[in-house]
């Protein structure tokens, strides 16, 4: 250490940092943010549960067309459970697309969900939105990452 510096100033590897805090956030834009992560890894539990819920307790139960609503409202859930635990990892500008990712996972995977427990098609007419969000998510994942 130099004379100016505190202790908390140190990481663990002799570098020299900021000073915040270790708690997920990003003290340099390389560290992940833990909420992100945390809600992906959620998600994709969730995603498991639904999706081993679907094929052993609702395949007798439903129609073919229902299953494969369920199945693609587990689908999209999971891929996007994974694009949420990437983007935790990516430089902080780029986890501005978790909130789109994370709205529209829980609509359009939601909407598709209420379908199928409800058998109200209604529900139907959220999903695009939920699509539109994502798609936001993604084009804003892409603008940050090409901006650098």
């Amino acid at each position: 250490m130099t004379g100016g510096e505190r202790s908390s100033d140190v990481r663990a590897d002799g570098a020299a940092h900021d000073g915040a805090a270790h708690d997920g956030t990003a003290y340099d834009g390389a560290a992940y943010d833990r909420r992100w992560a945390a809600t992906g890894a959620v998600l994709a539990g969730l995603a498991v549960a639904l999706g081993a819920f679907g094929a052993h307790a609702l395949e007798p139960l439903l129609s073919e067309a229902r299953l494969a609503t369920f199945d693609t409202a587990v689908r999209y859930q999971a891929h996007h459970a994974l694009a949420l635990l990437l983007v935790s990892v990516l430089p902080r500008p780029v986890r501005a697309a978790a909130p789109w990712l994370l709205a529209g996972t829980v609509l359009f995977s939601g909407s598709l969900y209420l379908i199928v427990a409800l058998d109200v098609s209604a529900f139907g007419a959220v999903a695009p939105l939920g699509g539109v969000l994502l798609i936001t998510g993604w084009a804003i994942a892409a603008w940050r990452l090409l901006r650098g």
